[in-house]
């Protein structure tokens, strides 16, 4: 699927939250820059954005509403009327309007970015192809943390980043790079 005049940007959980080190290692350190690139890029060709912001009703999470990680990251504070869907599971379709939201925009696809890759977007990216939206899944636009699997094997970020992308290759979305979906948005 292409990007159209009606593909949202989704933006999940670009919160100050995950600076804590608490998170542990990650990877893609710049994956916030090239989501500031797809911002800039998306507001010059007047498309729609979607902001999403993780309220964690667990008590000790950074992404409490009443935590100062709650709040989003300077690099993709929301401007204007751009909409934000505030949800407390790994999916933006959970508890929000989002579904409806695309439904209204007759969205064909959608770009989808931010963080983690693992848990909200790789959550988010599944529904969004289950429901029909055709995710493009920007890979350099997100980033994840180490992960300690059952049997206490730690998993690197870059190696949870990659499977979790080869896993939603072509059955739940495409995967493209920031560069692609920029030349892709400028031509249509």
């Amino acid at each position: 699927m292409t990007i159209s005049a009606r593909t949202p940007l989704i933006v999940i959980d670009v919160q100050q939250g995950f600076a804590d080190p608490r998170w542990g290692r990650r990877n893609n350190p710049d994956a916030e820059r090239q989501i500031g690139r797809l911002l800039a890029a998306w507001r010059a060709a007047d498309r729609p954005i979607v902001h999403i912001q993780h309220a964690s009703v667990e008590p000790t999470s950074p992404l409490r509403p009443d935590a100062p990680g709650f709040a989003f990251q300077a690099i993709a504070e929301p401007q204007d009327a751009e909409p934000v869907l505030r949800k407390s599971v790994n999916s933006a379709f959970i508890g929000t309007d989002l579904e409806a939201r695309l439904r209204a925009l007759d969205a064909p696809s959608v770009v989808i970015v931010g963080l983690t890759t693992n848990h909200c977007v790789e959550t988010t990216t599944r529904m969004a192809g289950n429901l029909g939206f055709h995710p493009i899944l920007v890979s350099d636009a997100t980033a994840t943390f180490d992960r300690t699997g059952p049997d206490g094997t730690v998993w690197p970020a870059e190696t949870i980043h990659a499977v979790t992308l080869a896993n939603l290759h072509e059955e739940f979305a495409r995967i493209a790079t920031t560069d692609d979906v920029i030349a892709e948005l400028r031509s249509t």
